[in-house]
């Protein structure tokens, strides 16, 4: 029988995933020797057996790996005979700079969920248990690669009993670098907000955290990936207080249920939702009315929503939590509002105790807190929208390989922040990190920098940043690009919006000409007008600003995205300003109307004027948070009939977008008396219009919507369907449509546009 050695290079999302106790058991099935080790490109195997093993063992490698696992290469290639003894498992190789995708936190496995609920088993009850396929990872991490002395586990030295499970090649925490027990694991305990113990025993904590929640309290929870706000989601008064407290007038709170066969019991859950709610990443998925169904939750968790953000147990922790109890819980982020995720016990004690009553508090180091992710479905085409990418899907991009030299760092934009770095033929996002307005949100930001700079230990040679002078990460892109000798390049906020969708569905290769409409809030634009409103295209390497929505007055600054009245008195025509006098006091009457008429300052911005459409329908004159007075105007439609929709205008060959005709229409439907929702059914209706009568007019067959805009899922349907076949749509699908995505597109736009030219 013929003899061969191998040497086998595994890459992708392969380490922290069970990749190796996999092998290991493979091995031993083909009758194969050799070794098996992580690498800093991935899992190396050295490989001895007859031939024809060789060939089934390699297949089965690639067919039948870790689900957890995503592999993005694969390379055997034949070596000298080695004579193998047998076949194990080595400590990593570290020889070379880091060339792999990193592992983010998988959401507790069927297996492990079992364990803590089984009383004979030596893990029940134990909030930590985890095993090769589920447990915090990203969280954790330091350096890489993935090994438990590289994460902040290093502080727990396995007991007896974990060691022989995690030499145990039988054992499902074969190699488990997060194992541990009640015995030598992490340590919970619950306090009260003057730091007084009220219990530290396993058994004692989740029924006495049950009583204080339905007693009305508030509890602050430690979670693997950072702290969590809680309190019973059905008694309305614990929940006013808590938005009191945390100072969160409207934003809606996430709901924790403890299973997917109760959260059934009180929703109608279609499969492609269930499917969401129960993936390995453990989003929120936000539910619409026509799938809620449980009464019992208070209406002030969602304020004048018809929709919930609903999430299952993703660590052992949160299940024994969801099981002690028979009420839904709001969990929402363990914070202030603006300021970002806490995870250190002392300091969230600081900004915390005067919100918790009670924190349930642990031992174990969190090295990247994280928010929960956010995802939600259209009604009507399913598709699926990433409101928050954190939690479960950061740090990776999955994108095919791009190998260069230049080590690429983006900053991304100023509101809902995320780092890009690709220090190696890879690209990194960070978690979503939040708006750098926010000092403590700043420091989370250059921390995160910090971070990816000493895991890759490579420092960036090109620094991306956007246009707008002023923004945070365009001033420190700058500071850092100058410290370390880098080449710093600005990019235009809607061209990155544009990029990261081309990126994420491989067009910028495309022999056809791509039209980008990318509308959302405010960005800073090339003739240093606020724009929001932009239509582009894309071929062969060149990005042209095609038109726009025409320019209307930016008036008081910040002030008017936080304020949609001010978005609607700068587009109503003067004669129609009194109409409006009861949204505003006498002498702001005065002020504004002296501003509108010095103002030079303009903007092309559709978030702006979905703003001056909530407030003129009456639904929303002030945002308490970002995106208020949209999500509020979406929310007011149920369902709608395209046959009973119209345009406000016709696209035609002109030279922008008509801003204030389409307030015009509105208007008119308001005076003819036609309802609400028919009257935003009629504007959404339009503004899928234009889009296609934009396309038509140019000829242009392949069409790319970002922009926090395009977070409408009614907006995304009606898209969808007027375009039918005619069109070929994209959206951002592995990213936010808002600003998460800008650092990803910075990257793509300086990799195929600015440094393909270089």
């Amino acid at each position: 029988m013929a003899f061969q050695t191998v040497k086998i290079i595994i890459s992708g999302q392969v380490q922290g995933v069970g990749f190796r106790p996999f092998v290991f058991n493979l091995a031993e099935k083909y009758e194969v020797k050799g070794t098996v080790s992580n690498n800093e490109e991935g899992v190396v195997i050295y490989a001895e057996a007859s031939k024809e093993h060789i060939a089934s063992f390699y297949k089965a490698l690639i067919e039948q790996a870790p689900i957890v696992s995503k592999i993005d290469g694969h390379y055997l290639s034949e070596i000298n005979h080695k004579n193998y003894g047998n076949f194990k498992i080595i400590p990593s190789e570290n020889e070379s700079r880091l060339n792999l995708q990193l592992t983010p936190d998988f959401g507790i496995c069927d297996k492990c969920k079992n364990e803590i609920n089984d009383p004979e088993n030596i893990r029940y009850k134990y909030p930590f248990t985890t095993c090769v396929h589920c447990g915090p990872r990203w969280a954790i991490t330091k350096t890489f690669p993935f090994e438990r002395h590289h994460t902040s586990m290093v502080e727990f030295e396995m007991c007896g009993s974990c060691k022989d499970e995690y030499t145990d090649p039988r054992n499902r925490r074969f190699h488990s670098q997060t194992n541990s027990c009640e015995i030598c694991g992490i340590q919970l305990k619950l306090i009260d907000n003057n730091c007084n113990l009220i219990a530290a025993e396993n058994d004692a904590i989740f029924s006495t955290v049950q009583k204080l929640l339905s007693q009305g309290n508030i509890v602050a929870i430690k979670n693997t990936s950072g702290y969590l706000l809680c309190c019973d989601a059905t008694n309305a008064s614990v929940v006013q207080k808590l938005r009191q407290k945390k100072n969160r007038p409207e934003k809606p709170f996430a709901l924790l249920y403890p299973s997917i066969e109760k959260l059934k019991d009180h929703f109608d859950i279609p499969f492609h939702i269930e499917k969401e709610i129960i993936a390995v990443e453990r989003p929120i998925v936000i539910l619409s009315k026509t799938e809620r169904s449980d009464n019992t939750i208070a209406s002030n968790v969602a304020p004048r929503l018809n929709q919930l953000g609903i999430m299952l147990p993703n660590s052992a922790l949160l299940q024994l939590l969801a099981n002690a109890i028979d009420f839904p819980i709001v969990a929402t982020s363990g914070n202030v509002s603006g300021s970002p995720i806490l995870s250190d016990n002392s300091e969230a004690l600081e900004r915390l105790g005067s919100i918790a009553d009670y924190f349930l508090q642990h031992n174990l180091g969190i090295e990247h807190p994280q928010d929960d992710s956010v995802i939600k479905f259209s009604s009507n085409s399913y598709q699926r929208v990433l409101f928050r990418r954190s939690r479960g899907f950061a740090p990776n991009y999955y994108a095919p390989k791009i190998e260069g030299e230049k080590k690429v760092m983006a900053m991304g934009a100023h509101l809902k922040s995320s780092i890009g770095f690709m220090p190696n033929d890879y690209i990194y996002i960070s978690q979503y990190l939040g708006h750098l307005e926010n000092y403590d949100v700043y420091e989370r930001f250059v921390k995160e920098v910090s971070g990816f700079i000493n895991i890759f230990k490579q420092n960036p040679n090109v620094v991306l940043v956007d246009k707008h002078p002023t923004y945070q990460s365009t001033l420190y892109g700058k500071e850092l690009a100058e410290s370390l000798g880098a080449e710093l390049y600005e990019i235009q906020h809607h061209k990155a919006h544009f990029a990261s969708v081309l990126a994420e569905h491989s067009l910028f290769n495309s022999s056809e000409e791509v039209l980008g409409v990318i509308w959302d809030g405010t960005g800073y634009g090339e003739d240093k007008q606020i724009w929001g409103g932009e239509f582009f295209t894309y071929s062969n390497g060149n990005m042209q600003r095609l038109t726009h929505f025409d320019y209307f007055d930016w008036l008081a600054g910040d002030k008017m995205a936080k304020e949609p009245r001010l978005s609607l008195f700068s587009l109503l025509e003067a004669e129609k300003i009194p109409s409006i006098s009861e949204k505003f006091t006498t002498k702001e009457m005065t002020i504004y109307k002296e501003l509108k008429n010095k103002n030079k300052l303009k903007t092309s911005s559709v978030g702006r004027l979905f703003d001056a459409v909530a407030s003129l329908l009456d639904i929303c004159d002030y945002n308490t948070y970002e995106g208020e007075a949209a999500i509020k105007l979406e929310n007011e439609v149920i369902d709608y009939d395209l046959a009973r929709c119209h345009s406000y205008i016709t696209v035609s060959i002109i030279k922008h977008i008509p801003t204030k005709a389409i307030i015009k229409g509105v208007q008119s439907d308001l005076d003819k008396g036609t309802e609400k929702p028919q009257i935003i059914c009629n504007f959404l209706f339009t503004l899928a219009s234009i889009i296609l009568g934009v396309a038509k007019l140019n000829g242009i067959k392949r069409i790319a919507c970002s922009g926090g805009v395009f977070q409408n899922t009614i907006l995304l349907d009606m898209l969808k369907e007027i375009a039918e076949d005619d069109f070929e749509l994209f959206f951002n699908c592995n990213l936010s449509p808002n600003d998460e995505n800008i650092s990803l597109g910075q990257m793509m736009y300086f990799l195929n546009t600015i440094d393909a030219d270089l």
